[in-house]
């Protein structure tokens, strides 16, 4: 009788154990496939280089080419979710350090993409006025000039 108890105990501690190693390795798996998800949305989002000036060149010559392109047309809505997510990898990728967030060059750029970003989240289905158009353009020019200089 006292050999049964001993092994039902034994049974109930292996069967206990078995239960936390599995939960374990279950939120080791977890997090594992969570740090490699993350890391899958590096900073080469986008094709964005991590080079501040770069960056700037290339997003600032993407969104006036897409300024100058027909507002109608069956490409439009791929246009638009492509320019919102370069626009969200860029000041995701730059807002947060403060050597870059700072410089004109960056708030120029910023206050553009913002408007650009403003207008695709409530006017999704309207073309851009031509105001906005035209200075969202001048601003992206002079970002462009203001991020060769240095400023």
């Amino acid at each position: 009788m006292l050999i049964t108890k001993l092994l039902s105990l034994f049974n109930q501690i292996g069967k206990l154990l078995t239960r936390q190693i599995a939960n374990q390795l279950l939120s080791l798996l977890l997090i594992a496939g969570l740090i490699l998800g993350l890391s899958a949305c590096g900073d080469s989002a986008n094709g964005l280089s991590g080079s501040y000036v770069e960056d700037t060149m290339a997003v600032a010559e993407t969104l006036i080419a897409t300024l100058s392109t027909p507002a109608e047309g069956p490409e439009r809505a791929t246009q638009q979710r492509a320019t919102r997510a370069l626009i969200n990898s860029y000041v995701a990728l730059y807002r947060p350090n403060n050597s870059i967030n700072g410089l004109a060059s960056f708030t120029t750029m910023q206050t553009a993409l913002n408007s650009l970003a403003g207008h695709y989240a409530s006017y999704a289905n309207r073309p851009l006025p031509e105001a906005l158009v035209k200075r969202v353009d001048k601003e992206l020019h002079q970002a462009e000039i203001s991020v060769t200089r240095g400023s």
